[in-house]
Order: C-alpha cells, then sequence, then structure tokens
C-alpha cells in the first residue's frame, strides 16, 4: 500500500453478542478510513457502539464479518502471534484508567513495550526519558505510579502508547477519569501530538475533546450516522 492509502481501513464490520439468548447488534456494518495525520474522534451515548468499534481496529476482539486492515495488512489474515506483535509494535493504546503497573516507575512503565518489543536496555531508557519529557513529566522518571496525580498517570499512559512509534494511536475515553483542568491539558497534549504527526483515534463522551478533532465521527445503535 502506498503512503497515500489508509492508515487505518475498516469495511462493513458486524458485531453480534449472544444475551440472555438474545443477539445484541453492536455493530451493524461500519466503515471507516482513517489516513496518515488524521484527528478523528468518535462519539455517541453508552451502547452505540463505539468502544467496540474501537477494540476492533485495534485488534482486541475480531469482527462477526467484515474486515479491518492496518497499513494494508487484514488483521484477520494473521496468527496470534502475528497479531500480537501488531498491536505491540503499530498501534498505541491509551486507557481511561491507566492500566500502569503500581511497583514500576514512571520509566520502567514507558520501558515495558519496548522491553516486549526486544528493544535494548540503553536505547530503553534513553527513549522513556524523551517521551516522559515531551509529555511534561522530566522531572517524574523515577516517581512510581502510586506518587503520581490522575493526569500524571494518563500522560505517563500516553507516553507509553508512543514508546514504539505507533502508526495510530487509539484511546477510549482518555479524560474519562480526570477533572476538567486536568482533562483539559491531556487535550492540549493531544493537539500538540497530532500538530507532530501523530494519527489519533479516540472514543470519547468529552464534548470539549470532540471539538478539538478534525473529524467527529457520530455513532447510534452501531451505525455511524456522521462523519
Amino acid at each position: 500500500m502506498s503512503e497515500a492509502g489508509p492508515v487505518l481501513l475498516a469495511t462493513a464490520l458486524l458485531k453480534d453478542y449472544p444475551m440472555n439468548g438474545e443477539t445484541v447488534h453492536a455493530l451493524r456494518g461500519v466503515s471507516l478510513r482513517v489516513h496518515r495525520g488524521d484527528y478523528v474522534a468518535i462519539a455517541g451515548p453508552s451502547g452505540s457502539g463505539k468502544s467496540t468499534l474501537l477494540q476492533l481496529i485495534g485488534g482486541i476482539d475480531t469482527p462477526s464479518s467484515g474486515s479491518v486492515e492496518i497499513l494494508g495488512t487484514r488483521l484477520e489474515s494473521l496468527k496470534d502471534r502475528e497479531l500480537t506483535r501488531l498491536r505491540l509494535t503499530r498501534l498505541g493504546f491509551i486507557f481511561q484508567r491507566f492500566h500502569l503497573l503500581p511497583v514500576l516507575t514512571a520509566r520502567e512503565n514507558v520501558e515495558l513495550p519496548m522491553a516486549e518489543a526486544g528493544l535494548g536496555g540503553a536505547e530503553r531508557r534513553a527513549r522513556a526519558r524523551e517521551l516522559l519529557a515531551y509529555v511534561g513529566l522530566g522531572g517524574r522518571a523515577d516517581h512510581r505510579a502510586t506518587q503520581l496525580s490522575g493526569g500524571e498517570m494518563q500522560r505517563v499512559a500516553i507516553a507509553r502508547a508512543l514508546a514504539n512509534r505507533p502508526a495510530v494511536l487509539l484511546a477510549d475515553e482518555p479524560t474519562g477519569e480526570l477533572d476538567a483542568a486536568t482533562g483539559q491539558e491531556i487535550l492540549d497534549l493531544f493537539r500538540r501530538l497530532n500538530a507532530d504527526g501523530t494519527t489519533l483515534v479516540v472514543v470519547t463522551h468529552d464534548q470539549r475533546l470532540a471539538a478539538e478533532a478534525g473529524r467527529v465521527i457520530h455513532m447510534l445503535d452501531g451505525r455511524i450516522l456522521g462523519d
């Protein structure tokens, strides 16, 4: 695929779940194209399918039908080990509740995905410190996660997501656990990330975050209403 092609391409995604003897249609034929440098917000009420869509395009879950491609590679064509490697090296994930390891320092948390990818110790440490400085936490690199505020933990999580230079950064309600002022710091950081060339796809209820994005995709009942 050429550089002009989409970084992420989802085609006709369906996702059904059995529940209490019935079938829940979480996604009903969703298609999405994301190009390098896009900043996309996926918005909609709870149960609209936006988090399900993020899980499918991130290779965390599999669709009932349809396909997802990252940089031209169809996820359903990959074996488990290949899919794990693609998620590790081509996708960055940011979660609402940070998922930092509390016994590790900020730097050690950022180093984890690089260690899994096989980078050497000196390179890992240098990049972790560079990323922590980028997100404004250069002075907190050796603090354990339990010594950080919620906003600081989320910035460490963002640095960790960037560690292996992903093609796409995926975020699920990244301001959901933060107060308004701290959430604004994360919005400012996302704006800077995108200005520096990072491709972002963010699921959010936060209208301020959606307003920052270059594209807003509105979902309802498992369908895209507008893009």
